[in-house]
């Protein structure tokens, strides 16, 4: 069973920047695409990002293209996603996710049903 422990929340202003990792456990991770997903409050959890587990494929929800960029360490066992030009609309608490089934090395799923194992969760809150 895959554990994953987020950090790197916090507060920060609109316009900077924070770096979320996500540290997993056991020994499959380097063949587990991984996907970031967003709660705010009120709303549903929404994706974010997700990359395959070659890091040779990555898809963003539009909201944050150009400005979020997911990566991975196979070798420290961690995916990390770096948030520039935060907007307000940015705050949430975020989740990790792990896909452990098998999977091709471009598969990037962006539906949450395709995750089986989550972290608890970091905040992250924009301010003006």
């Amino acid at each position: 069973q895959v554990q994953l422990v987020e950090s790197g929340g916090g507060l920060v202003q609109a316009g900077g920047s924070l770096r979320l990792s996500c540290a997993a456990s056991g020994r499959t991770f380097s063949s587990n695409a991984m996907g970031w997903f967003r709660q705010a409050p009120g709303k549903e959890r929404e994706f974010v990002a997700a990359i395959s587990w070659s890091g040779g494929s990555m898809d963003y929800v539009d909201s944050v293209k150009g400005r979020f960029t997911i990566s991975r360490d196979n070798a420290k066992n961690t995916v990390y996603q770096l948030m520039n030009s935060l907007k307000l609309e940015d705050t949430a608490v975020y989740y990790c996710a792990a896909r452990t089934r098998s999977s091709s090395s471009w598969y990037a799923p962006s539906g949450s049903l395709y995750y089986d194992a989550w972290g608890q969760g970091t905040q992250v809150t924009v301010s003006s």
